[in-house]
């Protein structure tokens, strides 16, 4: 089995003392092989051993049924010039509010997605970008105390428009600018960005054309400070600066972080690296080595400081003086070559200064945060001074400086469709034990099931609609416990990600990302459940917690993980092979107290993946590393209730499971899959397979059946199952949709019947990430999340892609076009991103 030996090699092998046999280790057991090759022989051996555990760590998560839902996370804030207004976006539309206690209101009432709002130098306007259905575009509004004006179009034509910056006299705006086509077919072959400057005022109602400053050449975050004749960029090089013809660019500062490795992107990324290769590549760095440099950089206003972005830490950096180019290690503060101060204690997102140069203001998940420069620095002059005094009493020192923090709280409405449906004279699996319905009614009020039972034995409410499945089996909604979707990220948003439709309209009604690498997801999570876009539920760790968190002791993994408890809502984390055995257990005793269900990386280490469910750590992510496992792993495994998703479609120790159904099936032809799916995406992956494909993404190719390893693990999986443990269907966002099918069979391939495959994908996925109070089964008062098969998955498991409809939280879809059957009626969402396809004759050949 290919795998990167964290046990040494196996088989491990020694020579007997008279060299006439070799002492090997094979199928689980240990054997005296004679050398001669006249036979083997079993050693017998038996371990007792008494391990001390930690408690079972689960909670369960109540889905709301309020009218009304608080929106998770507020984006792109920035101050007005006189720090009395605060504009943001929620739900990807833009808000003001009075700073700090006024109520938010929208600025505009368009319907489509708006974004990074830059304030006028003078705060009497706000401009921000916008992408619809016909591309982006950039707006200004004149801003008056409790109200807007209607919304002025600056640009001309359309664009990726990004970043908006105000020239300091208020006559310009620079953006960075990128032709939307490529955006729209999601073709992967756009053009080159460039900065650009629209006029703040236009006559007329089409916009102004753009003037090209410069290329764009990986500059970004354009922004101005006290010399007016640059424009300051963040970029690989830091903190550099142009002049307004492009020329000139000088380099003001470049940071680094504390040396640490560490994947920063989701889990195995996607730069053609198998997953093996990419472990092998996570080697701690050597000391005192660069640590990694800021990804973003802004000089304040005043022109002597920086603001850093080392991962989700903020730094201030005082400039060197101008010419020396100098590269300054945030690493230990304290140490720096100039004056250093960390801001931030457990992270933050969308950092931003005031006006005035001595604030940065910055938010995380639906708070707002201010931190104030010179109290700060006040606070440590009084904290020294006391130092000084060692007659001054503990109780009377000053406590060290905390930044201001206000909740901006949004309240959305939550999808919530009224009425009451009964799907008649289906077939039931309604996982609840083994139970089958051989002919059963389903009621569904609202959004939950009212009753479930023999057809024609129920009370079903006067002027309920009536729909007839007979010949029909009905199922829970799948759950996918490892789902990357994907949806577009540190970017402007999607208007409906094409990933959300493929998932639903294949089943999966419930998703959990495990590694979002951005905090993206937590509005996505918002769209989905106000019903803007259609999707599955979306869960999510959120991005995850890496040795680049650097955590230092309980205190701290405490602090880190209050991100997710107390700003995310994740209710669990990633843990991703965050530091030595200590740190991960601070990290799940932090969990423990905040009531969070972390999971973790595999990594191709079994000790690891041991030594975690020793610890109490409830989710496994990824195949374990080596097969077959004995029984004594697997009857730990399932004894601990340790939810394991072995992620076949790209399983460690050989060629992934995808490569096989690739090769074995023809997902390019699939009439559903063309629909929900990107054209580029699909072609990509379909049409042609290789060991890399362009532009990353997983190892591709051609192998021999028996080279492939997936049986095997899905047989160890199967042996965890069958124990009484806990086993998840997860994805990986290899192919959406359907790849959760192929995910599904895979697992089934190492001898489960197809009922004890449907509960893993069901009842044990949604148990696995704590929703089963509310999910993964077919009994009264749970959510209505069903799929409507054409054919009966007991009888052969791959019926479970012959779906008839799919109803999530009480609507039903058609499994085809997702039109929506009931409660209403209307068509389905246009799969966005789908080239064009001109119908012209070019002749006859």
């Amino acid at each position: 089995m290919e795998s990167r030996a964290p046990l040494d090699a196996l088989p491990g092998m020694s020579f007997t003392p008279d060299s006439k046999e070799l002492v090997a280790s094979y199928g689980n057991k240990l054997w005296r092989v004679a050398v001669d090759g006249s036979g083997q022989a079993e050693i017998p051996f038996r371990v007792q051993a008494a391990v001390d555990v930690a408690a079972e760590l689960a909670f369960t998560y109540p889905i709301s049924d309020s009218s009304t839902f608080t929106v998770r996370q507020i984006r792109d804030a920035v101050p007005s010039p006189d720090g009395r207004q605060l504009a943001f976006v929620a739900l990807d539309r833009l808000y003001v509010m009075d700073w700090p206690n006024g109520t938010p209101r929208r600025v505009t009432s368009m319907d489509v997605i708006e974004a990074e709002p830059a304030w006028s130098p003078d705060g009497r306007a706000l401009a921000w970008v916008t992408w619809g259905d016909d591309g982006g575009r950039l707006y200004r509004s004149t801003i008056t105390p409790g109200r807007a004006t209607a919304p002025t179009l600056l640009s001309r034509g359309a664009g990726t428009l990004r970043q908006p910056a105000w020239s300091p006299n208020g006559a310009r705006l620079v953006v960075t600018r990128t032709a939307a086509q490529g955006r729209r077919d999601q073709t992967g072959v756009t053009a080159p960005t460039e900065l650009v400057w629209y006029p703040s005022s236009v006559s007329g109602t089409d916009g102004a054309p753009h003037t090209v400053i410069a290329r764009a050449a990986g500059r970004s975050k354009p922004h101005f400070a006290r010399d007016t004749s640059r424009i300051y960029l963040s970029s690989s090089n830091g903190l550099v600066s142009i002049r307004w013809d492009g020329t000139d660019e000088q380099r003001h500062l470049r940071v680094t972080g504390p040396g640490a490795g560490g994947a920063v992107d989701d889990d195995h990324g996607h730069d053609g690296h198998t997953l093996a290769e990419l472990e092998l590549m996570r080697t701690p760095e050597e000391p005192n080595s660069p640590g990694p440099p800021a990804q973003l950089m802004l000089m304040a206003p005043t022109g002597d400081v920086a603001l850093a972005q080392i991962n989700s830490d903020f730094y201030t950096v005082v400039i060197p003086p101008r010419g020396t180019q100098a590269t300054v290690s945030v690493a230990d503060p304290a140490t720096s070559a100039v004056p250093v101060r960390k801001l931030t204690d457990i992270g933050g997102q969308f950092p931003a200064w005031s006006a005035n140069g001595r604030r940065v203001h910055w938010s995380i998940g639906n708070a707002h945060v201010v931190f104030d420069l010179d109290s700060a620095a006040t606070r440590d002059e009084a904290i020294a001074a006391a130092r000084r005094d060692s007659t001054r009493p503990d109780s009377t020192r000053p406590a060290a400086y905390t930044p201001a923090e206000r909740r901006v709280l949004v309240q959305a409405p939550r999808d919530m469709p009224t009425g009451t449906v009964v799907l008649r004279n289906a077939r039931v699996v309604t996982m609840k034990g083994d139970e089958v319905i051989a002919r059963g009614d389903v009621v569904v009020t609202n959004h939950r099931i009212a009753a479930v039972g023999a057809a024609g034995t129920l009370t079903v409410p006067a002027g309920a609609t009536e729909l007839d499945m007979t010949g029909k089996t009905i199922v829970p909604g799948f759950v996918d416990t490892h789902a990357h979707l994907r949806a577009e990220r540190g970017s402007i948003h999607e208007l409906q990600p094409w990933a959300y439709l493929a998932n639903l309209a294949y089943g999966v009604t419930t998703t959990r990302d495990p590694q979002t690498a951005t905090t993206d997801v937590l509005t996505y999570q918002d769209l989905v459940e106000a019903g803007t876009i259609i999707g599955p539920r979306v869960y999510s760790t959120g991005p995850g917690i890496f040795n680049t968190d650097n955590i230092r002791d309980q205190a701290h993994a405490n602090s880190i993980l209050a991100r997710y408890s107390r700003y995310y809502d994740t209710k669990t984390i990633k843990m991703y092979v965050s530091g030595v055995r200590q740190v991960r257990q601070w990290i799940i005793r932090a969990a423990r107290e905040q009531q969070l269900m972390p999971t973790t990386e595999g990594s191709l280490d079994v000790k690891l993946n041991l030594t975690e469910t020793i610890d109490g750590y409830p989710g496994l992510e990824h195949s374990m590393g080596i097969t077959p496992l004995g029984g004594d792993v697997t009857t730990f495994m399932a004894w601990s209730k340790r939810a394991y998703t072995p992620t076949l479609l790209v399983n460690y120790g050989g060629p992934w499971a995808e490569n096989w159904f690739y090769t074995k099936e023809n997902p390019w032809a699939d009439p559903k899959l063309q629909r929900f799916t990107a054209y580029e995406e699909l072609a990509q992956k379909t049409r042609r397979r290789m060991a890399t494909l362009p532009g990353g993404s997983t190892a591709g190719g051609w192998f021999r059946d028996e080279e492939y390893v997936f049986p095997q693990l899905a047989a160890d999986a199967t042996k965890i199952l069958r124990a009484g443990g806990r086993l998840g269907v997860g994805s990986h966002g290899q192919l959406q949709g359907l790849g959760y099918h192929w995910e599904l069979w895979a697992m089934a391939s190492g001898g489960m019947t197809p009922h004890e495959a449907l509960r893993v994908a069901t009842i044990q996925g949604a148990e696995a990430i704590g929703l089963q109070r509310d999910l993964g089964s077919i009994e009264p008062g749970k959510l209505a999340d069903l799929v409507i098969l054409d054919a009966d998955p007991l009888a052969a498991l791959r019926n479970t892609n012959r779906i008839h409809a799919v109803m999530k939280h009480g609507r039903l879809y058609d499994g085809n076009t997702l039109d929506e059957v009931y409660p209403a009626k209307r068509p389905g969402p246009v799969v966005p991103n789908r080239p064009m396809r001109p119908e012209v004759k070019a002749g006859t050949p």
